[in-house]
């Protein structure tokens, strides 16, 4: 039987939690489970039946009170018709998750501003936002920025872990092909400054996310990555460029990738998602291309699992970035549905509270918790829209 205590003390975190505007910026959830036939949102699924890691009754029982809504779409060829399907896929994919939204109305709603969380908090509702994640969707044709703006994009991600027209990636095992962005990227991120989406440079190289810093007239994010001095993974940033992201007014928060979250030597397996892409590089999105990497990416998961983590990990990521930066300037952004999670503490969305059950124990504040959990987040929100050209 568990003490009086600790129940009490558990009680008041849960209250806690419930209190807090809670945001993670970082779900695959539309490209992962809203394109299968059949899979509803409004329904609770099992993480180890369907994979899936969020849905509404999920996100209820786990307190989380918004959601960054990533469209993934993978890169494969990068010609004119390898774009253009690329594009057509990530409409298609923000079609459905309108469609989505607009049935369970009564329990959800599309966020624009960092008011309109708060407001559907208020109504009892789960506030969605809309990202792209890697800016390959977007072809080259920087327009087509404010055409995912008008779909209600406020996050714009700028590689995934291929160099593509914009910007060169962190994970690209041929190395770096402009240096940071392209010259198209400029445009872009000039473009996103104009319209006051957020620019995400998760998955992007350390030049990338330099250049960033320097043009952007407007603060950056890193919506789902970590601090590299904790784990050594490529995906991760080292403690000077975080003090520059700070320094910048940006929020880095914080991934819950098994990989990313403890050195693993040895540990093949980012190299070989790398070379499967690579392998698919010159195909263009098909059902056929798509069976066939799906079928490649498993050889390379079954031969390389995920290193063995603890939710420890996750926490310890978490404070040495508020130790290098400052609590100002780290929020969450688990990776639900795009392979974050899944171990111990932090399955699925529901855990989420198990985040703030832990840094209540080492002796977090109310005002320190609400800054990580949502208003670092909220205040990139109002500062990206204010530099609004």
């Amino acid at each position: 039987m568990i003490p009086l205590s600790a129940a009490a003390s558990a009680a008041q975190s849960a209250a806690l939690h419930e209190r807090l505007f809670t945001i993670d910026t970082h779900s695959d959830t539309p490209t992962a489970s809203f394109l299968r036939e059949g899979w509803d949102f409004a329904a609770r699924h099992d993480a180890t039946t369907d994979r899936s890691q969020c849905d509404l009754p999920r996100m209820r029982e786990g307190g989380i009170d918004a959601l960054v809504f990533a469209v993934y779409v993978g890169q494969l060829a990068r010609t004119a018709e390898g774009l253009r399907c690329a594009h057509e896929q990530a409409l298609r994919c923000f079609e459905r998750t309108h469609a989505v939204l607009a049935a369970n109305a009564t329990a959800c709603g599309l966020a624009l501003t960092a008011d309109d969380g708060l407001r559907l908090k208020a109504e009892g509702k789960r506030a969605i936002y809309l990202s792209i994640e890697n800016a390959y969707s977007l072809g080259r044709d920087p327009g087509n920025v404010a055409k995912f703006h008008a779909l209600g994009v406020r996050m714009l991600g700028l590689t995934h872990m291929l160099n593509n027209d914009v910007a060169d990636a962190s994970t690209d095992p041929r190395g770096a092909e402009w240096g940071g962005l392209s010259p198209l990227g400029r445009e872009i991120v000039a473009e996103a400054n104009r319209l006051g989406m957020v620019l995400d440079a998760s998955h992007a190289s350390d030049a990338t996310l330099r250049d960033l810093l320097a043009v952007s007239r407007a603060p950056v994010v890193l919506s789902h990555s970590g601090p590299r001095a904790v784990a050594d993974h490529p995906r991760n940033v080292g403690d000077e460029l975080l003090r520059a992201l700070a320094a910048n007014g940006g929020v880095l928060h914080i991934n819950a990738l098994p990989i990313s979250l403890v050195n693993a030597p040895g540990n093949g397996r980012t190299a070989g998602i790398a070379e499967v892409l690579i392998q698919f590089k010159d195909h263009v999105l098909s059902p056929e291309t798509l069976a066939a990497e799906n079928q490649a990416y498993a050889v390379v998961c079954v031969a390389h699992p995920n290193p063995p983590v603890t939710f420890d990990d996750f926490i310890r990521h978490i404070e040495h970035a508020v130790a290098v930066m400052g609590i100002d300037h780290v929020g969450i952004g688990c990776d639900f549905d795009g392979g974050g999670g899944d171990f111990e503490g932090l399955r699925d969305v529901t855990d989420c509270p198990n985040i703030t059950h832990a840094l209540v124990a080492r002796g977090w504040g109310e005002a320190d918790l609400a800054k990580l959990w949502g208003g670092n987040t909220l205040r990139v929100m109002r500062a990206v829209a204010g530099k609004r050209a």
